[in-house]
């Protein structure tokens, strides 16, 4: 094949060649601000750091690897739990509370994350986010999946069964 001989660029292609070399290079330099909205529209979404930064004014303590904050709410307790990705109430809670199985009720929301809940006559529930929920105590409990599980649940401590009108354990009618 034949090379083809190209002519020399004159002095004013050579000019506009250059503005544009110049041009392309301060584009590329010189970015656009990013302003909350950009940033949004590109970011992935991820679980809100609200989700888990510390509640104020919250009670805070660990009971068996669960994060649990109490703030009171007239008679009743507003509670945030974190369970950890692997969180099972019989491995992790049963030591501490000393029951083969978790006796409290728990009426709320569950805000992130998956759990699985089992029953003695073989009745399982689980529960996806975002989801009210409503478990019955006798029962146990774990994380699906890696993500944690945030519960945000309202109780009357020992009072809860009665006064939220709950059966004292699992059954079918």
């Amino acid at each position: 094949m034949a090379k083809k001989k190209s002519k020399p660029a004159g002095k004013k292609a050579t000019r506009k060649t250059a503005k544009k070399i110049v041009k392309t290079a301060v584009k590329k330099a010189v970015k656009k601000p990013v302003t909350k909205a950009s940033a949004k529209k590109k970011a992935a979404p991820v679980a809100s750091d609200a989700l888990f930064a510390p509640l104020p004014g919250a009670e805070r303590r660990y009971l068996g690897r669960v994060q649990l904050e109490v703030v009171r709410a007239g008679a009743a307790r507003v509670k945030r739990m974190i369970y950890p990705p692997g969180f099972r109430w019989s491995v992790d809670m049963k030591p501490a509370i000393s029951t083969d199985l978790c006796m409290h009720a728990h009426v709320g929301y569950l805000v992130h994350g998956e759990i699985h809940i089992e029953y003695t006559d073989g009745c399982v529930v689980e529960f996806k986010a975002p989801q009210v929920v409503a478990i019955d105590p006798g029962h146990d409990g774990w994380v699906v999946g890696t993500e944690p599980v945030v519960l945000v649940e309202f109780d009357f401590e020992r009072e809860t069964v009665a006064r939220m009108g709950m059966p004292t354990s699992h059954r079918h009618d």
